[in-house]
């Protein structure tokens, strides 16, 4: 895997002292091309960054270094936590998103993904289930990186939760649904179930766990895929 370090972006501070990142967030650019969501990323008055930018080729270029805080994650939160920036890796993807043309994501570019990915697992300790989509962090406002993109694949290769085929230890039914979300990360207001907040969330759950359907509506197969990822938890505390 090579990474090219020739362009960087200014958009960046540092982490607040003593914090070391635990989550990754995946996105994807939303830009009709490569060249203008690099423009962007680099550009002082944008305000937005991320670490990494992997291209449709699969060649990946570093914006800003690890060890600093992006601005990628916006307004947005992950159990219980609102600064996402600080405690997170960015990557963005490019593909044009569901504004300009949302297409699958090329082979060569989930190699990339995939491998990189590797390595920042490798140099920080980042729990899978804090391996995110910028959807999952932003419901209300975010896609990205999209039903198309291959979360079960980066499972296979160790990186970041999948539902399993196997008999869940932890029961999820629609009525404890939206605490068993919250339990996961998700940013949900149990005191208002009809609350907006609450169907974006689940619709990013599916986006990430079930691409083929995200109706927002709590079923069993949704209560299933949760209990799975809850059991998976349980079996490592």
């Amino acid at each position: 895997m090579q990474i090219s370090c020739n362009t960087t972006s200014p958009n960046f501070g540092p982490r607040p002292k003593g914090q070391k990142p635990d989550m990754l967030l995946l996105h994807y650019t939303g830009m009709k091309t490569g060249g203008d969501a690099l423009q962007r990323l680099c550009d002082p008055a944008a305000q937005v960054s991320a670490h990494y930018l992997v291209e449709e080729n699969g060649d990946i270029l570093r914006l800003v270094e690890e060890d600093q805080r992006a601005w990628h994650a916006g307004v947005s939160c992950w159990a219980g936590d609102s600064d996402i920036n600080s405690c997170s890796i960015g990557i963005e993807i490019v593909n044009p998103g569901h504004e300009w043309g949302y297409r699958a994501f090329p082979a060569p570019q989930m190699r990339a993904v995939t491998q990189l990915c590797l390595a920042i697992l490798s140099r920080h300790q980042i729990p899978a289930e804090r391996i995110l989509a910028h959807s999952d962090v932003a419901p209300l406002r975010k896609e990205d990186p999209g039903e198309l993109f291959d979360w079960a694949g980066l499972a296979n290769a160790g990186i970041g939760l999948w539902p399993r085929n196997t008999p869940d230890t932890t029961e999820v039914t629609a009525d404890s649904f939206l605490a068993a979300l919250q339990r996961y990360g998700y940013d949900t207001d149990l005191t208002t179930p009809g609350a907006a907040k609450n169907r974006a969330a689940v619709v990013a759950f599916q986006r990430h766990f079930r691409p083929g359907l995200f109706d927002g509506a709590i079923d069993k197969q949704s209560c299933q895929i949760l209990g799975s990822l809850l059991s998976q938890l349980d079996a490592r505390a």
